[in-house]
């Protein structure tokens, strides 16, 4: 088995803890975001519509990424992408209004999609394919850590309303300067001809190979999107405090990040789709049980935790089962569809969510997010049939 070379532990490390920082940006602020327009009477549907920001602006760079990072390698993006995010979060408490909000969470958008390509890329390059699924699992965890403690600063409005932004624009920063100790990389396997036709046919031919692993990576995007957008306004029109909202929040991702590493080796040993569907089914059946108990915080908490366990590493799952089904020559591609498909599902988790609110209070909404996740589930039983790899 390919060990690291110790210049390649060093970049794996600094590229997981910058994606951590990352994981922490955005799990404290689809919440956050949330809370404040809920408590300033904004409507469940406009809440969630502002939420899509982050992922439009994801879905509108990631057609034009693949020939920058051919051409000015890994750190001159992950730089670009680090700024974007930083900057961004520092602005928030400049001026309170929903379209700038919505801007700069477009911003972000852009500038997360810019680190997450660049750093997945980057380690599905250099790990070797018995570790892949491990590697790939530290990352999914250290960002899920990072998400897991962005709640948990939500509460920190109470003493400020901007104060959650700061704190997070500023250990951005800090994570953001780390990059300065990398020398900068190219990824050597992709093609050489990277024009919009030839971009567009990989991405065709990508699909064709491996379109069941981004399941996955849609699913989690929904799921992700809609617990933290839509779940907090959900939850104070139930009558639970912020402080709860939190901690409910928190339970989801602790839950991912203590499957994350068992689940990747795992799927290493027995295969990622068997894997995914153990994950994807558990989820559905997981959320099941937390709308039947969500009036009872103590039982709707340990749900969520046993949910995150089953599907808080769908993400990383889905970029492993993406590298095992695509040729090494479209793994660019590949990673670029991971973060479409997910952007994809974000986008839709907090439309259907507000929507669901709005004409649906009756039911509970996590009905909502089981009956997905069960179709979801169907739909990876099919197994995909290999194609050509189309020229470009």
């Amino acid at each position: 088995m390919k060990q690291f070379t110790p210049s390649e532990k060093r970049r794996f490390w600094i590229l997981v803890t910058i994606v951590s920082i990352s994981g922490f940006s955005q799990g404290m602020l689809l919440p956050l975001i949330s809370i404040i327009f809920e408590q300033d009477g904004l409507s469940a549907s406009l809440n969630g519509l502002n939420a899509t920001g982050l992922y439009i602006g994801t879905l509108l760079v990631s057609p034009f990424m693949e020939q920058p990072l051919r051409r000015f390698g890994y750190k001159p993006i992950i730089m670009i992408g680090g700024i974007l995010v930083f900057m961004s979060l520092l602005l928030f408490p400049l001026w309170k209004s929903v379209i700038f909000w919505f801007v700069l969470r477009l911003f972000i958008g852009i500038g997360d999609h810019l680190l997450h390509f660049s750093t997945q890329t980057w380690i599905t390059s250099f790990s070797s394919k018995e570790r892949l699924g491990r590697n790939i699992a530290l990352y999914g965890l250290s960002f899920g850590i990072g998400f897991a403690a962005g709640p948990l600063f939500v509460p920190l409005i109470n003493v400020f309303e901007g104060l959650p932004f700061i704190v997070s624009g500023v250990l951005c920063l800090s994570a953001w300067s780390l990059v300065f100790f990398l020398d900068n990389d190219f990824p050597g396997h992709m093609h050489e001809t990277s024009t919009m036709r030839g971009t567009w046919a990989r991405f065709g031919a990508t699909i064709g190979f491996a379109w069941v692993a981004f399941i996955p990576p849609f699913s989690y995007g929904f799921l992700e999107s809609s617990l933290h957008a839509i779940f907090p306004v959900y939850a104070l029109r139930n009558q639970l405090d912020v402080g709860s909202v939190s901690i409910i929040l928190a339970a989801f991702s602790t839950g991912g990040i203590l499957s994350q590493l068992p689940l990747g080796a795992l799927s290493d040993r027995i295969g990622r789709k068997k894997v995914v569907l153990f994950s994807l089914f558990g989820g559905a059946f997981s959320f099941s049980a937390a709308a039947v108990l969500e009036n009872n915080s103590l039982a709707l908490i340990a749900a969520f935790l046993i949910a995150g366990l089953f599907v808080g590493s769908t993400f990383s799952l889905g970029i492993s089962y993406m590298a095992d089904l695509t040729p090494k020559a479209l793994l660019p591609s590949g990673n670029l569809l991971c973060g479409i498909f997910f952007s994809i599902g974000s986008l839709t988790g907090p439309f259907m969510g507000g929507v669901f609110l709005e004409f649906f209070n009756q039911f509970s909404f996590l009905w909502l997010i089981s009956f997905v996740l069960f179709v979801f589930s169907l739909i990876s039983l099919i197994t995909p049939k290999k194609q050509q790899i189309l020229s470009s």
